[in-house]
């Protein structure tokens, strides 16, 4: 990159569909309703690779306790129940030919806590990619210092701009985490 405006936006726009990321994984996390997006990171064997549950079948909400998975190839319900199965959100789903009831239990303490942990893994995930992004726009402003196309100045500056670039984004990981962390200790 030859400017610093290029790498600031680059930056911006990395740690920002990082932050996208961590809430999506969020989303799969379940805070006792059933909602679609519970289902975002379950993948099905199909065909002979693994693809979103999405791609496999309809996802509906018939009720606050239960989702249902209406599978568009009969041949793959038994897929999509292993899976559903094997996912760590505690599922039992419960097969009727191509439409697959699952219910979604009330969640323990327990249940609870654990998935508090599972957040907070993802929210530390997610800060290790936004320093590393801090990292490489540092390492770019460092080669525009060592080509002398900016200053000494300019590049304090830069790397004060970063900063605060990654703090900002390291502040909303700590924002979305709190409030999963509510929404899911929230009986």
């Amino acid at each position: 990159m030859t400017d610093f405006n290029e790498i600031k936006q680059d930056t911006i726009t990395r740690m920002d569909k990082t932050i996208d990321m961590l809430k999506g994984d969020f989303g799969g996390l379940r805070a006792g309703r059933a909602h679609a997006s519970l289902l975002d990171n379950i993948m099905v064997e199909a065909y002979g690779s693994p693809v979103p549950i999405a791609q496999v079948g309809t996802i509906s909400v018939p009720d606050a306790r239960t989702l249902s998975v209406s599978v568009w190839d009969k041949g793959l319900a038994k897929s999509v129940e292993k899976a559903l199965r094997e996912s760590d959100l505690g599922l039992n789903p419960v097969s009727d030919g191509q439409l697959i009831r699952i219910p979604i239990p009330p969640l323990s303490e327990e249940r609870r806590k654990e998935l508090v942990k599972i957040a907070g893994k993802y929210a530390e995930q997610s800060k290790v990619a936004i320093r590393n992004v801090r990292r490489d726009a540092l390492d770019e402003v460092k080669k525009l210092k060592k080509d002398n196309l900016i200053s000494e100045d300019d590049e304090k500056r830069y790397n004060t701009d970063i900063q605060k670039i990654t703090d900002d984004s390291i502040k909303k990981i700590d924002d979305l985490y709190a409030l999963k962390e509510k929404d899911i200790l929230q009986v």
